[in-house]
């Protein structure tokens, strides 16, 4: 969501065959008005739409192997990276306009300058080859050297913390996190609360596909909430958890809305019911009905005109409260 365009940022594909990806805008003041922006060539499906506060620009991550800035306000793609893989996640830096960050498919994180239209600053291979469906960008530690960015990541071997900027060539695994099943969503509240979520891990066989076949349906399945918080470089407290109906296919998405009292938002695939928990003690605070016949894809909030605005993007419907 754009709060100073006042206004939802939504990826779609139009019907048919080979159908257009673009961006639609919607009004938050009046959800008639709507805007489409056309994306650049070969873009593909886009993974992740990240907008930066006050600036009216949205980051993108394309499985067209594409990392897109576009101007919510001219409705033009300003600058467009090309990867080496389609790109999962993306992120703005929490404090420099000039630093964008992406996620690949194939596990590594890659750091850009504006400044620089051509190639990454940094380039980095995870852990793992698994996708990075989650990259943060948090406030880096005080006691690191001058210059250093640290992102929070997800992918399905758990959590992990990256310094930018620095000597250090590998990612570091958050404890425990490996231990709770496949990471399948990653919230953080801008400040020192994070929210990790997981599903059971599945045994597969040799001669099964790696990847679900689009016959096979999603469902809900017994999963947890793990609650963390953050004190500084590597040092994470576990706060709490809670069990969950998480999706057992998708990747679904959550949120935290940064608050006197944050909450936790996230998404029930039993009930389709979105779930808003007190971070501070783990109590429901409200449930928020939204369509049973269609899967939740999509949560964001934003802070417009003093008041939280919650965004849920279900099946093709847009909800907002």
């Amino acid at each position: 969501m754009d709060a100073s365009g006042q206004c939802m940022i939504v990826a779609r594909r139009l019907n048919g065959m080979g159908g257009t990806n673009l961006l639609t805008k919607i009004s938050l003041v009046a959800p008639s008005d709507r805007e489409d922006i056309q994306l650049p060539a070969n873009s593909k499906a886009v993974r992740a739409v990240c907008v930066r506060p006050c600036s009216r620009l949205a980051l993108l991550a394309c499985l067209g192997k594409k990392l897109s800035v576009v101007s919510t306000e001219s409705n033009n793609t300003i600058l467009t990276y090309d990867l080496p893989a389609p790109a999962w996640s993306c992120s703005w830096d929490i404090d420099s306009s000039h630093y964008v960050y992406t996620g690949l498919q194939n596990g590594m994180v890659l750091a850009f300058d504006m400044r620089q239209t051509r190639t990454p600053l940094e380039s980095r291979s995870g852990l793992s080859c698994n996708p990075v469906h989650t990259v943060i960008s948090v406030s880096p530690d005080s006691l690191l050297s001058s210059g250093t960015r640290t992102l929070l990541t997800a992918s399905q071997i758990g959590m992990c913390e990256w310094n930018i900027g620095t000597s250090e060539e590998r990612p570091y695994l958050i404890p425990e996190s490996e231990k709770q099943g496949v990471c399948i969503s990653l919230a953080h509240s801008g400040s020192d609360d994070i929210v990790a979520s997981f599903r059971p891990k599945i045994e597969m066989s040799a001669d099964m596909a790696v990847s679900p076949t689009p016959s096979i349906s999603s469902m809900g399945v017994e999963g947890c909430h793990i609650f963390y918080k953050r004190s500084g470089s590597r040092c994470y407290q576990k706060t709490g958890s809670l069990q969950a109906q998480v999706d057992s296919i998708r990747l679904p998405k959550s949120s935290i809305i940064n608050k006197q009292n944050p909450m936790f938002v996230s998404a029930n695939e039993v009930t389709s019911d979105l779930i808003l928990h007190d971070v501070s003690n783990l109590t429901v605070v409200q449930r928020l009905k939204t369509s049973k016949s269609q899967h939740i894809w999509d949560v964001k909030c934003t802070g417009i005109r003093n008041s939280c605005v919650l965004g849920c993007l279900s099946g093709d419907i847009v909800n907002r409260d």
